[in-house]
């Protein structure tokens, strides 16, 4: 009996030394966990508007990792950016889409992740009144109940908005809403006013509001995102990471290439409720690129919207302590992606102003 006890402590050594050398072997994940800061209309799982959500639409990483047996989850969050930080906070994503704002928040609060590639730069901020309301400029919100979706990129768009017609939100009655709750209140009247995306312009289509403001492409008060991924994910599996920002980018030279025509890509987003009128004025109404907007490249002006971005959010509360945008930057698998995909020259990257570089 001694010497069959005697055997079991051998036994778990090289158990564990096997099972170790198993864990050490693995070089892929069993899923890839993905979210999205933000649901279609109706809660429905699908939204459009930028190269991750195109991704998304297109099944381009189902696709991709199928043959690896490698389950890729979408996770769509009505609590947008904040809900979407809970979740990296508690180990429960690698990758998503998300806005500047909340971004910053969690990078700022100690979240350890990495920028990847921009993924819905330049989006255009909205305000809607009810259609017969006397409202009729930003400097009429004093002292008005105004829907804001804080913790959102919306909410440093709405500070400089505000700032440029001499108001800030204390002079308003903030309330906290999110998109579908906002466009409800609109209708039944409960808020005098709502900022949002460009879904508000279903409301005015369907004479239930009127838009008496949109940013028009205006680089003071655009919204901006990027797909970023977790550093523990990135470290473990750069070769999935590097797979994963490649789609992606196929995703976005998609949406570039009908830059000409953009309707199949309106349409593949109306999978989201959307309609397809509002991507159109949205993208259209103001003469703004389908290309331009897809771009993925982290260039000057992405580095210099986030750097002033990273000071309002401190100016205004929102952030305790600053930090370097650009060493949260992880380009390299964005950049062999487009030396795979032979597109080095395909998007020009353009200076801090958002002009082409000479």
């Amino acid at each position: 009996m001694k010497r069959q006890w005697s055997m079991i402590p051998l036994l778990l050594i090289v158990l564990g030394i096997v099972l170790g050398a198993g864990t050490a072997r693995a070089d892929k994940p069993a899923v890839i966990r993905i979210a999205y800061p933000g649901v279609g209309i109706g809660n429905r799982p699908f939204v459009g508007g930028d190269s991750a959500a195109t991704t998304h639409l297109k099944g381009l990483l189902d696709e991709e990792f199928k043959a690896d047996g490698i389950k890729v989850t979408w996770t769509f969050l009505r609590g947008a950016g904040p809900a979407v930080n809970e979740l990296y906070a508690n180990n429960l994503l690698d990758f998503s889409a998300l806005g500047d704002l909340p971004f910053i928040v969690g990078q700022a609060s100690g979240l350890k992740r990495k920028v990847l590639l921009a993924a819905g730069v330049r989006q255009n901020t909205y305000l809607a009144v009810p259609a017969d309301s006397s409202i009729q400029s930003i400097k009429d919100l004093k002292g008005k109940k105004v829907a804001i979706f804080k913790g959102t990129n919306i909410q440093l768009a709405i500070g400089k908005i505000l700032e440029a017609n001499g108001l800030t939100e204390k002079d308003l009655r903030a309330i906290n809403m999110d998109n579908a709750t906002a466009k409800a209140a609109l209708i039944t009247k409960d808020v005098d006013a709502a900022f949002g995306n460009n879904d508000l312009i279903a409301l005015r289509d369907q004479g239930t509001a009127k838009i008496i403001f949109r940013s028009e492409g205006d680089p003071r008060f655009l919204k901006h995102s990027t797909f970023i991924g977790t550093e523990a994910f990135i470290n473990k599996y750069p070769e999935i990471t590097a797979r994963v920002v490649k789609n992606v980018v196929l995703a976005a030279k998609w949406a570039a290439d009908n830059d000409a025509n953009p309707a199949p890509v309106f349409q593949l987003w109306t999978k989201s409720g959307t309609p397809f009128s509002n991507y159109k004025e949205d993208y259209l109404g103001n003469g703004q690129s389908v290309k331009v907007r897809a771009s993925p490249l982290i260039d000057d002006y992405v580095v210099s919207q986030y750097q002033t971005k990273i000071a309002d959010a401190k100016r205004y509360g929102l952030i305790k302590e600053t930090f370097d945008f650009k060493a949260v930057i992880d380009d390299r698998f964005l950049k062999q992606a487009l030396r795979e995909l032979k597109l080095e020259n395909y998007w020009k990257p353009v200076d801090a102003a958002g002009k082409p570089k000479s």
